[in-house]
């Protein structure tokens, strides 16, 4: 599976951008889909997950209530809305695959990931 992500660029605190990540190369609809995220100098992190289905997600305690994960299994996309966006949100975003229910860890693909900055 191929993950390219796209939506990332520069947002002022308190506006939102909208992530994709569009797959290619494999079934995209057995995978759950997850965004993490990577600041300078810090472990990459997870933001949000959603089931196969789209039926479940789950969201870090950082996020949770400003940003929505979602999916399309027709065109092989998942997106991230984040809205009311923090400086602390710069970082460089990837969206990954993996088996399971709403999985943290453990993903197989990754995207090469997008840049997204929040700064006035």
């Amino acid at each position: 599976v191929q993950l390219v992500e796209s939506g990332g660029g520069l947002a002022q605190p308190g506006g939102s951008l909208r992530l994709s990540c569009t797959a290619s190369g494999g079934t995209f609809s057995k995978y759950a889909m997850g965004w993490f995220r990577q600041a300078p100098g810090k472990e990459r992190e997870f933001v949000a997950v959603i089931t196969f289905n789209g039926g479940r997600t789950d969201y870090a305690d950082a996020v949770k209530g400003r940003f929505t994960i979602s999916r399309d299994n027709a065109e092989n996309v998942v997106y991230l809305q984040m809205d009311r966006l923090k400086t602390a949100a710069t970082a460089v975003y990837y969206c990954g695959a993996a088996l399971g229910f709403l999985p943290r860890e453990d993903y197989a693909y990754w995207g090469q990931g997008t840049q997204v900055t929040v700064s006035s």
